[in-house]
């Protein structure tokens, strides 16, 4: 688990040099002007990263979550921001393939999968974010259509994705009740809210989705009726895997910028990697990426396996990958000083974009919590 294969290596030096060229040079302009680059995600959808753990006969890569955390960390290497919408993305592809019946895999997993079609996740509400069970958003059957009505918070890619995945509420029986709904863009009283003002995080959009008695066929439902929250769970699984894969690649860039500064910045006599402290920084940056990056395999393994331990792994892998990036990024721009809190060196927006992993895909106290409640069960 530990070694890659060589098709694993081909595939990390692919998405490598993809990032290098097509993100790594424009991620601060993007960051500054609040531009989503939507050609960019076409290009990766060309090269398979926009259904990578779909099955290959709706146009997926069929590749493993292994494959999948390699292809993250790569990815946000060269912008989190960016390397963080395609996981959200790849979550919706997984949720249709998975969920979905045959005529809507046909229909919704092949632009998908190309990233002709964007994907958003719709589970978060204003009033319902760590609680996702409490979410109002209701969904009145009528005839063969369901009425929606609710509003949406923090949904990346809202207003530009094609196909978004709601989880509303049929029933008022609690998690029981919520149901999973594929609504297409342009459906008719559905609209967004303005593109919020986040930290980091800026080349991506995060508006609130609104539904105003939006009219969806019964064919779009996903799976039963009252099966969404097991669904939404589901995919956070995968989620959360993925985000920690997206703080090492962040941390992992920050930690490569740090060595090369250090080398390179005199001072007391010398270059500022022979200060034997600032070594020990160096040392302790890279080992909690390591072992986050030991514990995130551990937990792609299990959930490819769908072994007994998953959601606890997977919740562990989450915290401490995502605990990690942080750390790392921040102890990199105190590393390099005033030249760290300045946009040019790329520190700065690098611990912008990793702080909010800590909060989304279920934030890191709720990952205790799960932890905790499954390390006391009988």
């Amino acid at each position: 688990m530990f070694e890659l294969t060589e098709d694993q290596q081909a595939v990390v030096e692919t998405v490598r040099d993809f990032a290098t060229t097509a993100i790594a040079p424009h991620a601060a302009k993007w960051d500054e002007t609040k531009h989503f680059p939507v050609d960019v995600l076409l290009e990766a959808g060309t090269l398979g990263m926009g259904g990578i753990y779909v099955s290959e006969d709706f146009g997926g890569s069929g590749m493993s979550r292994t494959d999948a955390v390699l292809i993250f960390e790569e990815l946000s290497k060269a912008c989190p921001t960016i390397a963080a919408y395609i996981s959200i993305h790849n979550m919706v592809a997984w949720m249709i393939d998975a969920f979905g019946n045959p005529e809507q895999r046909a229909a919704w997993v092949p632009q998908l999968a190309s990233m002709e079609c964007l994907g958003s996740y719709c589970l978060t509400e204003p009033g319902a974010g760590s609680d996702a069970a409490a979410l109002t958003t209701r969904a009145v059957r009528d005839g063969d259509d369901y009425v929606l009505n609710g509003t949406k918070q923090f949904i990346s890619g809202a207003g530009s994705a094609g196909l978004y995945v709601v989880m509303a509420r049929t029933a008022d029986t609690g998690s029981r009740g919520i149901t999973a709904i594929v609504v297409p863009a342009g459906a008719q009283g559905m609209s967004f809210g303005p593109n919020e003002k986040k930290m980091g995080w800026n080349a991506q959009p995060t508006r609130q989705v609104i539904f105003e008695d939006v009219r969806v066929p019964v064919a779009n439902r996903l799976g039963e009726e009252g099966s969404g929250f097991g669904i939404a769970m589901k995919g956070l699984n995968g989620g959360r895997v993925n985000m920690g894969a997206c703080s090492l690649g962040g941390g992992q860039a920050a930690l490569e910028k740090s060595i090369a500064y250090l080398k390179s910045r005199t001072a007391f006599g010398g270059p500022l990697i022979n200060q034997q402290a600032l070594l020990f920084e160096i040392a302790d940056m890279d080992t909690e990426l390591e072992t986050a990056r030991t514990l995130l395999l551990r937990a792609a393994d299990a959930l490819e396996r769908g072994a007994p331990d998953t959601v606890r792994l997977c919740a562990m892998a989450k915290r401490v990958a995502t605990d990690a990036g942080f750390s790392v990024a921040n102890k990199a721009l105190q590393l390099h000083g005033g030249y760290g809190y300045l946009a040019e060196y790329g520190i700065e927006k690098i611990v912008r974009d990793l702080r909010v992993h800590q909060i989304l895909e279920g934030s890191n106290e709720i990952m205790r919590l799960i932890i905790g409640r499954l390390a006391v069960e009988d």
